[in-house]
């Protein structure tokens, strides 16, 4: 039975809702509703017009409407009175397919017909800069390895410590937080769950991190490559599959490599395979690949993939087996669709498990320095129309994903990457003008 909203907002004293969806950008829509008409918008959802967010629709579509998952309903912690609710989104009583939450449960329910379920865990990585965007926020924030620093911790202990007192009362169980490998850079981790739930509070953790921030006269960016010369922000993904009752992970097996099941290795084998064609989802901007094919950092490494290869507890691979039974996945970054990303993921270990797809050889060398050896390696793209491409090309994500997501993805996409070439930078008049 689904959490009665209007009892919910008498029991913890809610007088607003957020009814939410996130579009195929990744970008939250709400409307905020009074408490006192939850109770209509939880029988027929709120209205929206899908022309007005990323979605490809055009002025003529009827109205869609967000039908709110009531049991995902988190209160603000900073402010108590708003709760947010994620919604599914309709239009004309059937489910909207383009959807990104609607494509990861259509995704989420062919596992469940194979017995499966994916549970993950994921690591967002985020800046927090000056209120303009020009800098990172903390100028004494200046060694050059700065991973771990307890100092530049300390002196944004205000902030992380808010937003991970919140995590707490929410019940996500975070475990630590940490200065990451850039300066002005942070990241928070959490207790993993089933892959909805998971990719439900990542969308609200990055608009929990933008509101603290904010609240303190910061602004928080979990933008790919903020800085040219800095690490860029990751968002990586540890998965696992479960039986349904989630009480047996599959992909564990004491006596297997590494402690990773045969069906374990034919998952991995999946994402490897179609790595190319996901990077479209993982890696959405045209800044991602700024991340993943960047020159070295101020700190010595980018710690981003741009090989497709698996290692074992080595972080220079595009898949890292860090412990038994599960793997994570590092070629994501901060502007990840939260939706598409689980639901890619998933897509492209399914078909792995169906076809039986092998990993290939595991690869114990630092890719970094000695990747060049390896000749057969196929290497993630190189801008963001690479990607797309490739995506445009994989019959097998736009079967799992669905074929209205995959042309609605592919045309908005395309035409985001035609709007930045008709930009002219900077750097083609400088270096061009007199050519």
């Amino acid at each position: 039975m689904a959490i009665d909203l209007e009892k919910y907002a008498a029991d913890k004293g809610v007088k607003f809702f957020l009814m939410n969806f996130t579009d195929l950008f990744g970008v939250q829509r709400s409307k905020l509703v009074p408490t006192q008409a939850v109770a209509g918008m939880q029988k027929s959802g709120a209205g929206f017009a899908g022309f007005a967010s990323w979605l490809d629709m055009t002025p003529a579509y009827p109205d869609m409407f967000a039908m709110p998952d009531a049991d995902a309903v988190i209160q603000l912690p900073w402010k108590p009175e708003l709760a947010w609710v994620p919604g599914d989104l309709y239009m004309e009583g059937k489910p909207v397919a383009q959807a990104p939450r609607n494509v990861l449960q259509a995704v989420i329910a062919k596992a469940a017909e194979k017995g499966f379920r994916m549970k993950a865990g994921v690591e967002p990585e985020f800046h927090l800069i000056n209120a303009d965007g020009t800098a990172i926020s903390d100028e004494r924030d200046t060694q050059t390895k700065p991973c771990y620093d307890q100092s530049a911790l300390m002196r944004r202990y205000d902030v992380i410590s808010e937003i991970c007192t919140h995590m707490i009362e929410m019940g996500w169980g975070p475990y630590q937080n940490d200065h990451e490998d850039a300066n002005g850079q942070f990241e928070i981790n959490w207790n993993f769950y089933d892959s909805l739930k998971t990719a439900d509070q990542m969308c609200f953790f990055r608009f929990m991190v933008k509101s603290v921030a904010e609240n303190h006269g910061l602004r928080a960016t979990f933008m790919p490559k903020p800085f040219s010369h800095l690490t860029g922000n990751g968002c990586h993904v540890h998965a696992s599959l479960w039986t349904l009752d989630e009480k047996t992970c599959l992909t564990h097996d004491p006596d297997g490599e590494l402690g990773i099941s045969e069906m374990g290795y034919h998952f991995m084998g999946g994402v490897l395979a179609h790595a190319e064609g996901l990077a479209a989802i993982t890696n959405p901007t045209v800044n991602s690949y700024m991340r993943i094919n960047a020159p070295t950092t101020a700190s010595g490494a980018t710690w981003a993939p741009n090989a497709v290869t698996f290692g074992g507890n080595n972080r220079t691979h595009m898949i890292r087996v860090p412990d038994e039974g599960r793997f994570e996945f590092r070629q994501a970054d901060g502007a990840v669709n939260p939706y598409l990303l689980m639901a890619g993921y998933l897509a492209a270990g399914l078909d792995g498990i169906e076809n039986q797809t092998s990993p290939g050889k595991r690869l114990d060398i630092d890719m970094y320095a000695e990747g060049h050896t390896i000749k057969d390696a196929k290497k993630l793209p190189l801008y963001l129309i690479d990607a797309i491409r490739k995506f445009a090309d994989n019959k097998v994500l736009r079967a799992q994903l669905g074929d209205e997501f995959t042309d609605a993805y592919i045309k908005l996409k395309t035409n985001e990457w035609d709007d930045y070439s008709c930009h002219l930078s900077q750097w083609e008049l400088d270096n061009t003008l007199d050519c």
